[in-house]
């Protein structure tokens, strides 16, 4: 507990590209693996030859010193032949699998887009109105294609265990092909520094089956649910009369901001602030209060509201589920 929130304690124990969750991964690890051989094999190589030459060569007490030799043509042959054929099979083997793992983009939509922002990510779903932040739901075993853009400065898409890196850049659109083999929850970063909070810019993939999939984009295609108690219909004209929806939206009110994260399903994500601590009441009330004292650096403005105001917003905002 600290200053009233509860920091997110997940251990990103599994960003590890050995753990291949996509066909586009295990292509890319199958890569990694010849080199890490090849490499091996060198390593080796100068290793065994290091201990023949201190062993064989050892000065000893009294010994001339040993017949100098030059211009030894087979062995030269040999140093630069075999690794010029190793350079030229891996060249390649790394055309082939960019081909495989990033084929051309035809004129097709996108299933999804993403926005990077300081410091969030925002998925949006072409064909419908979904949109969410900093949780990513896709498809299992159906080829998909992701594009890319930033808002602000060049962030770096990064989810370890489903293939390769994709840089994100102002005004510039990038793409990927992604086909995950498993259910699961994927855990990922941006691996390019962006500023104060870069290290609480993670981001959240849910893998699913097809028909859970098309559930929940439809039900994220509705819009905002209406408040339930007299407390949160208090929350939810303070936050229509406020400022805050100039950066935030929630579909089916006066809120369409599109600075900040879209709220209209903000309760239905299990953590906030980009994965830095859950979404719980208690979290949201600490945020609202003094977003520095939470997330420094954040871009989010600090409201001097009432006590009760902020409640009213808490319980607002928790039901937008």
């Amino acid at each position: 507990m600290t200053k009233g929130f509860t920091i997110h304690a997940t251990v990103f124990l599994s960003l590890s590209i050995f753990d291949p969750a996509s066909v586009e991964a295990s292509k890319l690890l199958n890569l990694t693996n010849y080199f890490i051989i090849a490499a091996l094999f060198i390593l080796l190589i100068v290793v065994a030859l290091l201990v023949y030459v201190v062993i064989k060569f050892k000065a000893k007490p009294g010994a001339e010193e040993p017949v100098q030799s030059a211009g030894n043509k087979k062995v030269e042959a040999v140093m630069i032949g075999i690794p010029f054929l190793m350079v030229v099979g891996f060249f390649i083997m790394t055309v082939d699998t960019m081909r495989e793992v990033h084929p051309e983009i035809a004129s097709q939509t996108p299933d999804v887009i993403v926005t990077g922002h300081q410091w969030w990510w925002e998925a949006r779903y072409p064909g419908t109105g979904a949109v969410t932040a900093n949780e990513v739901h896709l498809p299992v075993n159906k080829k998909i294609l992701l594009q890319f853009a930033s808002s602000d400065v060049i962030h770096d898409w990064w989810v370890p265990e489903l293939g390769q890196k994709m840089d994100m850049f102002p005004g510039k659109t990038t793409h990927l092909w992604l086909n995950i083999k498993e259910p699961g929850v994927y855990e990922g970063v941006c691996s390019e520094f962006c500023g104060a909070q870069h290290a609480w810019m993670r981001v959240r993939v849910v893998a699913q089956e097809w028909d859970e999939y098309q559930q929940w984009l439809l039900q994220k295609d509705q819009p905002a649910q209406e408040p339930a108690t007299a407390l949160a219909q208090k929350g939810k004209a303070i936050f229509n009369r406020s400022t805050c929806g100039n950066c935030h939206a929630i579909r089916g009110t006066v809120a369409q901001g599109q600075s900040g994260p879209d709220l209209t399903h903000f309760a239905s994500r299990p953590v906030m602030l980009a994965g830095m601590m859950p979404t719980t009441e208690e979290n949201l009330r600490a945020w609202l209060s003094d977003p520095q004292a939470v997330k420094p650096g954040a871009h989010m403005p600090r409201f001097i509201f009432e006590q009760d105001s902020i409640n009213a917003l808490v319980a607002y905002i928790s039901g937008l589920k």
